[in-house]
């Protein structure tokens, strides 16, 4: 067996070859990337299937999928991050369905938008203040600063278990990474790169699952090793971990991590973690794929690709923590799992180190850099979609669309890249805290785009009663009702408790509703367009 330092040596040349070659794809790349504002932010329009469909997926997945999902089904069991998985997965395939065709027409047809605000401002003809326009763009701002946090934070821990250094210095240095190949190369960049990591990603998470079963002694042994431990395998049941009331590190005695009694997951929390699938409407990152798919009829293709693609990586991440508590259940004493950073797991945010953990405690070094890329993929691909939409907001939707309009597609250019680093600032404030947990902030930041957007897409797309008033303020009470129950409700327990999302999202949807019937209906131009954009061709 490799020592310590020649490990980690072979695990960062690994890493790094895999970080050169992403970073020559936005090398690549650049030059096209910087002939317009539209090419910089939607690739020119023309994704093919396969790229709009991984990098929609990539993107959107982050370091959660590799870490944070994993990380609660070894802390808490099956149910909570399999019920969230589901929620997910009919979600994606509903949006792909649903959604993309209509907002690929829609999009291309109302001003020809490159940006989710651009769509909603466009779509209701605003001409002069244009709050659905800033208003969007400020949520954008707020949303994507956190998510682009949670992909910070992810690379800090991740480099921090590897390489043993301090969490802040790493997550600085996985940030700088990714600010640096986002300049470079735009969105057409990132969704090329995005392809390649989306194949990166769901390869990790296939073979560290299936060595993890194969070290665990198969199906059967890991069956064997969990199923003591109450509520840890039932979808309606939640497993509870013994933990010391000041430390919070789950306590141990026999060489056996200790639970309490099982606790109730029952039809309210499941419909509430399911409803992680409404997010999916109001996803910036995923939305802006069907704005750039080539042509409508590879559609159904992209379609399939999306949804096999999460179908496999999110069961894959949920048994990879089932199975790396059975392994931790057998194997807590042995130096294989220490030296691979397992005793880090036992409390609820180093339960997200698990896969980092499994992969250095069964392959060779150079196998698991391998796999450490693969979490880095997802990284990458997240962020980069975060800040870059983020600092279109800033840049083409309230310098250009609002302050001023005789921006010349260079000013605006130069505006994004300073836009985009004032974003990652943000972000960076968000990850300095090293025990956050991945999942929690990822949770809060899908609640508030889900609820602030995703009702009004879908308004937009298939109700032509729906009016600016209502947009505005379905968008606002969409918005701020995310963080009314998150901050204030959700902390009272019981009914409260549900995930934000599911109450954001219905009072989003009655709001706009409500407003639209007892304001003015939208004029005969925008009623006009509304019908042509069901055949227009693109």
């Amino acid at each position: 067996m490799p020592s310590a330092s020649s490990s980690t040596v072979e695990i960062f040349i690994a890493m790094a070859i895999y970080l050169l070659a992403i970073i020559a794809i936005g090398l690549v790349t650049a030059k096209r990337a910087g002939e317009s504002s539209e090419s910089f932010f939607l690739g020119g329009r023309g994704l093919g299937p396969w790229v709009a469909a991984m990098s929609a997926e990539a993107s959107d997945m982050s370091g959660w999928l590799l870490m944070g999902l994993p990380g609660v089904a070894f802390w808490l069991g099956a149910a909570d991050a399999a019920w969230t998985a589901i929620g997910l997965f009919i979600g994606t395939y509903l949006n792909w369905l649903f959604v993309a065709k209509p907002l690929r027409r829609y999009s291309a047809l109302a001003g020809n938008a490159i940006t989710l605000p651009d769509f909603f401002s466009n779509r209701f003809k605003e001409a002069r203040m244009k709050p659905l326009l800033i208003i969007s763009s400020l949520f954008i701002l707020v949303f994507f600063a956190v998510y682009a946090g949670s992909c910070f934070a992810t690379a800090g821990k991740l480099f921090s278990q590897l390489f043993g250094a301090p969490y802040l210095p790493m997550m600085l240095l996985g940030a700088i990474i990714v600010i640096f190949y986002t300049l470079l190369g735009g969105f057409l960049a990132e969704s090329i790169s995005d392809l390649v990591q989306g194949f990166v990603m769901i390869a990790a998470l296939v073979v560290v699952l299936v060595g993890g079963v194969a070290y665990a002694g198969g199906f059967g042994a890991v069956a064997e090793n969990i199923k003591g431990i109450e509520g840890f395998t039932s979808f309606f049941g939640m497993a509870s971990p013994v933990t010391d009331s000041e430390t919070g590190i789950q306590l141990v005695e026999g060489g056996k991590a200790l639970f309490g009694g099982a606790s109730n997951y029952g039809f309210l929390t499941i419909i509430s973690t399911m409803s992680w699938g409404l997010g999916y409407f109001g996803m910036p990152q995923v939305l802006l794929r069907f704005f750039a798919i080539r042509k409508l009829g590879e559609l159904k293709n992209a379609r399939r690709i999306a949804t096999v693609w999460c179908f496999i990586s999110m069961a894959a991440a949920v048994i990879i923590g089932l199975v790396g508590r059975a392994v931790s259940m057998t194997h807590m004493s042995d130096p294989a799992f220490i030296a691979a950073g397992g005793a880090e797991l036992f409390t609820a945010a180093g339960a997200e180190n698990v896969f980092v953990v499994l992969s250095r405690m069964l392959f060779h070094p150079l196998v698991a850099g391998v796999m450490m890329a693969g979490i880095l993929a997802a990284v990458m691909s997240s962020s980069d979609s975060y800040l870059l939409i983020a600092s279109s907001a800033i840049s083409k939707n309230i310098y250009q669309g609002v302050f001023k309009k005789s921006a010349s597609d260079k000013d605006v250019m130069f505006i994004s890249r300073l836009a985009l680093l004032l974003v990652a600032v943000f972000g960076v404030l968000v990850a300095l805290d090293k025990d956050s947990k991945i999942f929690t902030i990822v949770s809060f930041a899908w609640a508030g785009f889900g609820a602030t957007f995703g009702p009004l897409v879908l308004f937009s797309l298939f109700w032509k009663r729906t009016s600016h008033a209502g947009a505005v303020a379905g968008m606002v009470a969409g918005g701020a009702m995310v963080f009314l129950w998150k901050f204030l409700l959700k902390p009272l327990g019981g009914v409260w408790g549900i995930y934000e999302l599911l109450p954001a999202f219905l009072v989003s949807c009655a709001v706009i509703v409500a407003v639209s019937l007892a304001t003015k209906a939208p004029s005969r131009e925008i009623q006009e367009e509304f019908e042509l954009a069901k055949t227009y061709e693109v």
